[in-house]
């Protein structure tokens, strides 16, 4: 009987393929031209690249967070070689390749739910296609790499503007090296009746991936967004480091939901920033599971007024995971408001650490802020902690922060095992329902994944 996750290995997401793609290893100017030249890029580009790599030889590794000391890019495949052509018929992308993705359930849900779905295999788009009712209305929805050379004008008055190549090392090493991910652009007055998905697959063993996602969302406009990633477990070190740039307009709306499940191999360095405008709303939904290390702090600038923050997030840290998550958030306008509820589970030492940077600007009257943080150890090897730091440069704010740290109650195990539950069964039931605010905001066939990857994550758990 298998009775640690690290022994489950003929699960869903554990599914590989032959590493029958060329890699290239390690960073340096002729990696970076090479990259660019296989993806036929204009000078803008390459030179977005190079400044980029200069930025990343110049700053300071963080010392603030996870050690990250086991990181060699000398041994990291910068970018993994394309063996077919992106397609807009699944029945087109090669057999092994749409083997892994059926499995994972991307195709059918694409037919039940979604108005587009792109598919990201290692470093390139395999497939890309978009609901044909959604063309008249003016929606682009396009490979990040497509959309450089069909809307060159767009993407580069928006590309890098809101995340600069100098905002931290990590964000440096992906403009370097960046390939694929999703460009969205919705007209003003659009408002899309289902998501766009775009999922990221990393499947070959010692790769780095580096997807780019920008979305636009016009006045009066609204969409939801959905990442789904994941990765199966190998021997060497895997590097994620993507970008999201999301900008939404006046009176629009964006709900941004992210589910990860990342091999216990990979380093999840990724970072999403998002600029909200007057009457507008951004809603972040994150499931973070899996991975070695993560540290993500999606932020938020409230720049209109009335503009609103919501956050509902939650992160499994078992064995050997350290998952260092949180949010940033500036207040900038009259009357914006934030709210956010976290929550994160701990077994088997899994260190989960919820980290907030809160900065309400003078002009910011009126703000209104209030953040939830609950922790859930499963053990006394694991560890939780909640770090938050406020910036509050003007008295006519309501702010409020509530952090709960505690473990599983045995009175109510024992309730529910007299009741004819097994001791496993019963802390499941728990956890589920611990999570159950963050599961009941995903669309139904997202909900029932995280649930699945909780379940997982929770096998063995007893005894």
């Amino acid at each position: 009987m298998k009775t640690r996750v690290d022994d489950l290995n003929e699960n869903i997401y554990n599914i590989k393929t032959s590493d029958s793609g060329k890699k290239k290893y390690g960073l340096n100017e002729e990696v970076i031209r090479e990259i660019s030249k296989e993806k036929d890029e204009p000078d803008w580009v390459l030179d977005i690249r190079l400044k980029a790599y200069e930025q990343y030889k110049n700053l300071d590794m963080p010392t603030w967070g996870p050690d990250l000391s086991e990181l060699d890019l000398d041994s990291i495949a910068s970018y993994v070689y394309k063996t077919s052509d992106m397609v807009d018929s699944w029945d087109e992308v090669p057999e092994d390749i749409k083997g892994v993705f059926d499995k994972l359930g991307i195709p059918e849900a694409e037919k039940k739910a979604l108005s587009g779905v792109g598919a990201q295999y290692n470093s390139e788009m395999i497939y890309h296609n978009v609901a044909k009712e959604l063309e008249p209305l003016g929606v682009i929805y396009e490979n990040f790499d497509t959309a450089i050379k069909k809307y060159p004008e767009l993407v580069k008055k928006y590309f890098s503007r809101l995340v600069p190549i100098n905002d931290h090392k990590f964000i440096a090493l992906h403009y370097a090296l960046f390939s694929g991910g999703s460009f969205v652009y919705i007209p003003k007055g659009v408002k899309l009746n289902n998501p766009l998905q775009s999922y990221f697959r990393l499947n070959t063993p010692g790769a780095g991936q580096f997807e780019h996602t920008l979305i636009i969302v016009e006045d009066e406009a609204s969409m939801e967004f959905i990442e789904g990633c994941s990765a199966p477990g190998y021997n060497e070190l895997n590097l994620h480091c993507g970008c999201v740039e999301l900008f939404v307009m006046n009176n629009a709306s964006l709900k941004f939901s992210t589910i990860e499940n990342w091999s216990k191999n990979l380093l999840n360095l990724n970072t999403k920033k998002a600029i909200v405008g007057t009457n507008s709303r951004i809603e972040w939904i994150m499931g973070s599971f899996g991975s070695k290390i993560s540290m993500l702090y999606p932020m938020t600038i409230l720049n209109g007024e009335n503009s609103k923050c919501e956050t509902t997030q939650i992160s499994f840290a078992g064995k050997g995971q350290n998952l260092d998550t949180g949010l940033k958030v500036v207040h900038n306008a009259k009357n914006t408001s934030t709210r956010v509820n976290s929550k994160s589970i701990s077994k088997d030492g899994g260190i989960c650490t919820f980290r907030s940077n809160i900065w309400v600007k003078k002009n910011a009257t009126n703000s209104k802020l209030a953040l939830s943080c609950e922790s859930l150890m499963l053990d006394s090897d694991s560890r939780s902690d909640t770090i938050p730091v406020s910036n509050i440069e003007n008295d006519d704010v309501t702010f409020s922060h509530e952090a709960k740290i505690g473990k599983i109650s045995d009175d109510s195990i024992f309730y529910l095992m007299s009741k004819g539950l097994s001791e496993e069964e019963a802390v499941g039931m728990l956890v589920r329902g611990f999570a159950e605010p963050v599961s009941k905001e995903f669309p139904i066939e997202y909900a029932v994944e995280m649930n699945r990857l909780i379940n997982l994550e929770l096998e063995g758990s007893i005894g």
